[in-house]
C-alpha cells in the first residue's frame, strides 16, 4: 500500500481480513478521492458533503416509515 510500501496482501494479512475485500475497499476509496478531484471539491468538502447525502437519505427513510405508520394509526383509529 502507498503509505506503508507493503503489498495489499501483506496489508490484508495484518489486518486479518481478506485480501480482495481490502482491494475493495482502497478501489472505493481512490474513486472517490478522484470525484472529489474533478468536482473541485477538497478532501473535507468531499466528506461533508458524503456524510450529508448519508444522513438525507437516512432522513428520507424515517420519514416514510412515520407516514406509513400515521396511515397505520389514522386506519385503527377509524375502526
Amino acid at each position: 500500500m502507498t503509505e506503508t510500501g507493503k503489498s495489499c496482501a501483506e496489508v490484508a494479512r495484518d489486518l486479518g481480513i481478506n485480501e480482495t475485500t481490502l482491494a475493495t475497499w482502497v478501489s472505493r476509496e481512490r474513486a472517490a478521492q478522484r470525484q472529489a478531484a474533478a468536482s473541485g471539491l477538497g478532501e473535507s468538502k468531499a466528506a461533508e458533503l458524503a456524510r450529508l447525502r448519508r444522513e438525507n437519505a437516512e432522513l428520507r427513510m424515517e420519514r416514510d416509515v412515520l407516514k406509513r405508520s400515521v396511515v397505520l394509526w389514522v386506519k385503527e383509529a377509524t375502526r
